[in-house]
């Protein structure tokens, strides 16, 4: 953000601030930056309040030096998981929770899917999408000619919500960070968001799931096509087919190729 930024300075600073403390309350030291364009406008307050350790060895980078050695990248995703463990921003969720869900697949993924929260079996197992929803996910990738560990798969939120509810817009803004990082250092080409939820939070509107559909958003330079969840199609089978069209206009920008009927 530069300084002509319609946002008053004091707000940014304060929020810039407020973030960097929350992340450190929740056990986070590191996490990689992506640099305003115009970094020599920024106030400097407002830069040197969102570092949470002086002098971390990856601490500032931009996104496009986020480290592409595999050992490296893993190691970090690590550190941002297991500081997702130690967060207690949420009450109702650390309470109903048996663990954190963080993500799983490719640490340089071409696709990541994005989905709402995890749910019981996620909850239980540590893994995103590995009940009944997340087996359909599993046809919808073989489908397109990809494999699940090629892929990337995440939530918006790393806890599951009593009574696998909707999460709420504070949880959302809770996790927003976390994700972000995650995203930060997996940099993939598309995302793939699964349902209104994860589409809302991750581009930031409040537009229908049925707008969204059809076209490609921009998150910070990324891709994002917007589809249904899997488990809005076990109860409404009848969108299976939407989803597939959706698919189809994703590969297609990916630049694969769309498998024939026979094939999949």
């Amino acid at each position: 953000m530069s300084v002509d930024s319609p946002i008053p300075r004091e707000r940014l600073v304060r929020s810039a601030r407020q973030y960097a403390e929350s992340l450190k309350a929740a056990g986070v030291d590191w996490i990689p930056a992506r640099l305003a364009p115009n970094l020599e406008e920024t106030s400097v307050e407002t830069t040197m309040s969102t570092r949470i350790i002086d002098s971390p060895s990856l601490f500032g980078r931009p996104a496009d030096e986020v480290p592409a050695d595999p050992a490296e990248t893993r190691k970090a995703l690590e550190v941002l998981s297991e500081s997702i463990t130690k967060c207690t921003r949420c009450p109702e969720l650390v309470a109903n929770r048996t663990q954190t869900v963080f993500g799983v697949g490719s640490i340089h993924p071409e696709l990541c899917f994005i989905g709402e929260a995890p749910g019981a079996d996620e909850d239980a197992q540590g893994e995103p999408f590995v009940g009944a929803a997340g087996q359909l996910l599993n046809r919808i990738i073989t489908a397109c000619g990809m494999k699940r560990e090629e892929v990337y798969i995440c939530n918006i939120l790393k806890c599951r919500p009593p009574g696998n509810r909707t999460p709420l817009p504070n949880e959302a803004a809770n996790c927003r960070g976390f994700l972000e990082a995650q995203l930060d250092l997996l940099r993939p080409k598309y995302i793939c968001a699964l349902g209104a939820c994860a589409a809302q939070n991750l581009l930031n509107t409040t537009q229908s799931i049925g707008r969204l559909r059809g076209q490609l958003h921009d998150y910070r330079g990324i891709r994002v096509l917007c589809t249904y969840h899997p488990a809005y199609l076990l109860r409404s089978p009848d969108k299976k087919k939407d989803v597939w069209d959706d698919m189809k206009r994703l590969l297609t920008h990916m630049g694969r190729p769309v498998p024939a009927k026979g094939e999949r």
